[in-house]
């Protein structure tokens, strides 16, 4: 971090330090009216459309019906499997499509012959839907969570491969030839250069990734047959129109995507390339 940061950062936190006890709760108060701000907005509009009578109240339930799904299928114990068992193949698949993607992806970038061979093969395969791979997935592998797994692996490690690539070679030659002037090894090299220049685009490869696995395990958890899952509790309601359990599935898909943005993307950021003074918070 610069000095000026570091100065910057040091007063802030001597205001807060300063501040009295209300003005503090005030601040916290507004940062939560902030955040909340647009699902009151949301929320506000679905009601208006429900009452409304647009839409059969069947197919559009009111905000209290998916909230009253919400707490029997909790109290049931239902959803807690359900999304135990989901999120347990997102972070199978996604975490072997982080570590190979990032891999891949540096490999790419710093290897002018690994481009070559790995690029055509990147660039043919990262803009067909996820979907297209799952009959092949499910012939090689079986019905099941292997399967599911393997798939979310594979779809979602596209873009960390692309972001991971495009990071590397996003690097400014000039601070590459200014380590190596100060005698700075391959080692040194990657670890103080390459790897932080990159990391803002690895990041982003890494939401995006999640967000294709995602996508892909919802719809897959039918397909594979698997017993639990999110995915195939909400394909299940549709087929008796319990669109509160739907929409209940879809809220705890959005709650875990936010948690995981919230819990991980966000600290690591923040410990990482805002630390550093390459993005702002």
């Amino acid at each position: 971090m610069s000095p000026v940061r570091d100065v910057a950062a040091a007063a802030d936190a001597a205001a807060l330090a300063g501040a009295p006890p209300h003005s503090r709760a005030g601040g916290r108060a507004r940062a939560v009216a902030r955040a909340m701000f647009p699902f009151l907005v949301v929320g506000a509009i679905w009601e208006l459309i429900a009452h409304s009578g647009l839409f059969p109240a069947r197919l559009f339930p009111k905000l209290e019906e998916i909230g009253g799904a919400l707490v029997s299928l909790t109290a049931q114990g239902i959803l807690q499997h359900h999304a135990l068992e989901t999120v347990v193949r997102l972070l199978a698949g996604f975490g072997v499509a982080a570590v190979l993607g990032v891999a891949i992806g540096i490999a790419m970038g710093r290897s002018r012959r690994a481009e070559d061979v790995l690029l055509p093969l990147v660039s043919i395969g990262a803009p067909i839907p996820g979907l297209a791979y799952a009959p092949l997935f499910l012939l090689w592998f079986g019905l099941g969570d292997f399967g599911a797994i393997a798939l979310v692996g594979f779809v979602s490690a596209f873009p960390i491969i692309i972001n991971s690539w495009s990071g590397v070679k996003a690097v400014k030659e000039i601070w590459v030839r200014a380590a190596q002037a100060m005698g700075a090894d391959d080692r040194r090299l990657f670890r103080h250069v390459i790897l932080p220049g990159a990391l803002p685009y690895i990041l982003t490869g890494l939401r995006l990734g999640l967000a294709q696995a995602w996508r892909i395990l919802v719809a897959v958890e039918m397909l594979a047959a698997v017993p639990w899952g999110l995915g195939w509790m909400i394909f299940g309601a549709r087929e008796f129109l319990n669109t509160d359990v739907m929409l209940a599935g879809i809220a705890v898909i959005g709650a875990i995507g936010l948690a995981l943005e919230k819990l991980v993307f966000e600290r690591l950021e923040n410990y990482t390339v805002v630390r550093w003074g390459m993005m702002t918070s």
